[in-house]
C-alpha cells in the first residue's frame, strides 16, 4: 500500500445518502463504514490497527468527525431485537 516507512493517509469520506461512509487509503478503498466501530474494524483488517481512530492526524474526516453518522447512529445503538 505504498512506502512502508510512511503511514498511509486515511480518509473517511462524507456520509452517503444512507449515512454510510467510504474509508480509503490513497486510491485504495478499504471498506464502507456505518459506525465508528466499522472504521476500527476496517483499519484492523488492513493491518492499520495501531492508528488511534478518533484522535489520529493520519485520518482525514470529511463531512463530519468520528461522531457524525447521520441516519445510522440511532439504528446501530439499538439492540438487534428492536431493529
Amino acid at each position: 500500500m505504498g512506502d512502508p516507512t510512511r503511514p498511509p493517509h486515511i480518509v473517511v469520506h462524507s456520509p452517503a445518502l444512507d449515512g454510510s461512509r467510504r474509508v480509503t487509503a490513497g486510491d485504495t478503498v478499504l471498506g464502507v463504514a456505518s459506525h465508528l466501530d466499522d472504521v476500527v474494524e476496517i483499519l484492523r483488517l488492513a493491518d492499520l490497527d495501531r492508528i488511534e481512530v478518533e484522535e489520529s492526524d493520519l485520518i482525514e474526516w470529511q463531512g463530519g468527525g468520528p461522531d457524525e453518522w447521520p441516519g445510522l447512529s440511532e439504528e446501530h445503538d439499538r439492540p438487534p431485537e428492536e431493529r
